[in-house]
Formats: structure tokens, sequence, C-alpha cells
């Protein structure tokens, strides 16, 4: 059995073919730990040969090195063969060693700096930049980058950030780059649904990369943004299926939620889902992979994989077969929303 796909046409141009288990990039910019360029290819060579098609990477990851890893594994693939998306929001320069970003996130990495920019000239600049690393003729998808509460410190800071981003005309230079047909879609990569829905009614995009925030451990944007990207169109990426790996391990000691060590709260609540998937003889890992698949609105899912064996992991979630049962078990127990899809 091979991945299922799914295609978005919203433009009415041709659209893009996902394959529902995408690629995240970010852990081969050495998230945490370094890994060899000879782990990254590797597990980039085994997504390829399970079919993944869709590979999502950014200047930040790595500061550059996710783009320089995607390069020399791109390079012999047809063009139309797979679907690229990076983002645009910081530019990646050179700086000292003592003020190099990430120290302690990103280890082993070239020796830069990030500097926040959302104006025309910040997205034409940071698009050529990631243009040089990766070596591709084209990126089909380019979603503006952590505009959220979360990445600037505050919801007033975040905010500033939006109105640069459509004051500064960084809004008009990725519809430009859409107008011209250099891309073919425009969307947000962002770890808040607010975000998301405030960008969704000011401008025209395509598709959001929400990270961790349509799990089986978090439904509240179907209040009021999944609902309004159905009636545009809008499709959906979540990131993050796993809220930082606690719904793929388990609640074991030590287990982190949105970047964090779990709270008991969230330990108490996965510990009831596994349960409930136990009785149905399904991996916990493998609900929560297909979960947000469920949503209409929902293209692909990209889980991190840092090496061969979790990107085997990721393949066989995206291809187990989950019980309809499940779902209205859970609704049951209380642990899932009643109007979330399934």
């Amino acid at each position: 059995m091979g991945l299922q796909t799914r295609h978005w046409d919203r433009l009415g141009n041709g659209g893009l073919t996902f394959t529902e288990l995408g690629f995240g990039t970010a852990p081969l910019g050495n998230l945490y730990k370094a890994i060899s360029d000879n782990d990254a290819r590797a597990t980039l060579d085994a997504a390829w040969e399970g079919g993944v098609r869709y590979f999502d990477t950014a200047p930040l990851y790595g500061l550059g090195l996710s783009e320089t890893r995607l390069n020399p594994f791109l390079r012999d693939k047809p063009r139309d063969s797979y679907i690229l998306s990076s983002k645009i929001g910081r530019l990646i320069e050179y700086c000292t060693p003592e003020h190099r970003a990430g120290i302690g996130k990103w280890f082993d990495v070239p020796q830069r700096r990030e500097n926040f920019d959302y104006t025309y000239d910040g997205v034409m600049r940071s698009f050529e930049h990631s243009f040089s690393r990766l070596g591709v003729n084209r990126i089909d998808i380019l979603y503006v980058h952590d505009l959220c509460a979360f990445s600037h410190g505050s919801k007033a800071a975040s905010d500033m950030r939006v109105e640069e981003f459509f004051g500064g005309r960084g809004y008009d230079a990725m519809i430009s780059l859409r107008d011209q047909k250099v891309i073919k879609a425009i969307g947000g990569g962002v770890n808040e649904w607010e975000v998301c829905q405030t960008l969704a009614e000011r401008g025209d995009f395509d598709m959001f990369l929400l990270a961790g925030r349509y799990t089986l451990l978090e439904q509240k944007a179907l209040d009021s943004f999944l609902p309004l990207c159905e009636a545009r169109g809008i499709g959906i990426i979540t990131g993050g299926p796993y809220n930082s790996g606690i719904l793929a391990t388990g609640a074991k000691p030590g287990s982190f939620y949105n970047y964090d060590p779990a709270p008991q709260d969230i330990i108490d609540r996965v510990n009831a889902i596994e349960d409930v998937c136990t009785d149905h003889g399904v991996r916990m890992v493998d609900a929560a992979f297909q979960f947000p698949l469920l949503h209409p609105a929902h293209v692909a899912v990209i889980p991190g994989g840092q090496g061969v064996a979790e990107m085997k992991g990721n393949l066989r979630a995206a291809q187990a077969d989950v019980p309809k049962a499940l779902w209205a078990d859970l609704k049951a127990a209380g642990l899932m929303r009643e109007d979330a899809p399934t």
C-alpha cells in the first residue's frame, strides 16, 4: 500500500498534489542535536523510497543548513515529481561567533544570525537566498514564517510584525510572486491558528502550515478558523501532529508537549487517549497522524524525522488503518470534540 495523495487547486492553476505524509525538514537543520550529512541524506532517501513527495523547509532551520542539505538530494529528481515549500520573514546573515543565533537549539550550523524582516525587500531577498541554497528552479509554496506571539514574545509584538508584513508590503511581494507564476501558492507557517485567521481575513492566502494546533490534544481551531478555511478553499498542512512528541511516545517521564516538559493535565489526557487506542488495537501515534486528515481542509501532515527509524515510523503511521469506532469512543469519553470531523 502506497501513500495516499490529495489534490489542491484553489486558484484553478492546475494546483498541487500532496502526499498525505510530507517531510518537515527542521530536524535536518540539526535541531537539538547534530546529525551527519550521511544520516540526513539517508533519512531523505528513506522518505523518497517510501513515497513522500512533499518537502517543507525554511531559512531558519539550521540557519540555512536544512536548505543546503536538500540541494544535493533534490538535484537529480524530476522537478515535477515533488512539492517544495520554504518560508520568508527572516534574513539569515553572517555574524561573529558570539552573536550566532540558536545556540543550544541548532548544533554544528553555519555562523549566522537571524534578522526578522517582513518587508517587500526582505521577502524578495529571502526568496533569492533560498533559491541559492536549494539550487532548484522552482519553489512551489512560500509561507510567511512565525508571525505568532510564540516567536515574537507577546501578542503586541506579533501584531506589530503583522502590520509590518502588510504595511511594509511583504504581503504585496508574495502576491506579486504568485501573480507572476514564480510560485503556485502563498501561505503562513505559524504556531497559532489565531494569527492564521487574522491573515486569512486580511489577505488572499492559499494554505496554512499550522504547527500542533489541530491534533488529538487540541481542536480549538474548529471554532472559527477551520470553517473559514473550508469556506475559502484554503488548504491546511498540520505540522507537529504529535505535539512535540508526547502523542508519539506516550506520556513517559520527560515527555515534551509544545516544546516544554508536559504538565500533569496533559499527561493524564494522553494516558486516557492511549487507553482508548489500546482497546482498539491501534498505536496512539497512528491515530495522532490520521486525525488531522479527517478534516476536509487538510492536504498533508508533516511530522519531523531526524533519522531513518523515525521516518519509517511516520510511513507506518501514514498507512495505518484506524477504525471509525475509535473516534466515536474518544468522543464518548470526552477526549475529542463532538464537532471534529471523523
